[in-house]
C-alpha cells in the first residue's frame, strides 16, 4: 500500500512538473514574435556562382538514379532522373575556389522539352554563408538562356529565405554531357 501511494505521489509531481515546464502540451500553434526568433531586419542579398554537373569520367558528381522504361525511346529523356552533388565554385573553372555544393534530385519531368524538376540545396561551405544552405524547388527549362527557379527556404544564415535563381548554361559539351552553370541568386533572408 506504501508503494502505491508513493507511485501516485511521484506520478502526480511529474504531471505538475510537465504541466508546468512545457505548459499545455496539447497546444498546436502559437505566435512569436520575430525577435524571440533572432530576426533582425531583413536583407536581400545577391550570390554569384558557378554549378559544376559533371556526369562523365571517374568520379561524377551527378548519377542517374532511375529511368522510366520508354527513357531510352524519349526525345527528351522522360523519366530519368539523376542524384547530384555538384561543386559550386567563385569561377566557370573546375579549379576555380570552392564556394558550395548542389546536393538533391533533378528529374527529366517534360515530354515535349527538356524541363527538368529542380529539387536541391545548395550547401555552402565558404565564408559567412558556410553551413548555410538555401533550397530550390522548380522548374530548370534547360534549352532556355536563362532560366529562373524558386527559393523556397534555408537554413543557417538563411533560415526564414525566400526568393530565385538564374541560371544560364556558361558551357555544354554535347559529347560527355558536362555543364558549366551560371547562377544569380536572389534571397531575401533576416
Amino acid at each position: 500500500m506504501a508503494k502505491s501511494c508513493n507511485f501516485q505521489k511521484l506520478s502526480i509531481t511529474i504531471l505538475l512538473l510537465s504541466v508546468l515546464t512545457h505548459g499545455n502540451s496539447q497546444e498546436f500553434s502559437r505566435k512569436l514574435s520575430k525577435k524571440s526568433m533572432g530576426m533582425k531586419r531583413e536583407k536581400l542579398s545577391h550570390l554569384h556562382f558557378y554549378f559544376h554537373d559533371i556526369v562523365s569520367g571517374k568520379n561524377p558528381t551527378a548519377v542517374k538514379i532511375a529511368e522510366a522504361a520508354m527513357t531510352n525511346r524519349s526525345s527528351t529523356g522522360f523519366g530519368l532522373m539523376a542524384m547530384i552533388d555538384d561543386p559550386l565554385t567563385v569561377g566557370p573553372e573546375p579549379n576555380s575556389k570552392l564556394v558550395g555544393r548542389a546536393q538533391g534530385i533533378y528529374a527529366q519531368a517534360s515530354l515535349n522539352d527538356v524541363g527538368l524538376l529542380m529539387a536541391l540545396n545548395f550547401a555552402f561551405v565558404e565564408g559567412k554563408y558556410n553551413g548555410s544552405t538555401l533550397s530550390v524547388l522548380g522548374r530548370n527549362s534547360v534549352m532556355s538562356t536563362v532560366r529562373e527557379m524558386p527559393i523556397v527556404g534555408g537554413s543557417g544564415l538563411f533560415r526564414f529565405a525566400r526568393g530565385y535563381a538564374q541560371a544560364k548554361t556558361h558551357t555544354l559539351d554535347f559529347k560527355t554531357g558536362d555543364a558549366v552553370v551560371e547562377y544569380n541568386v536572389y534571397v531575401f533572408h533576416y
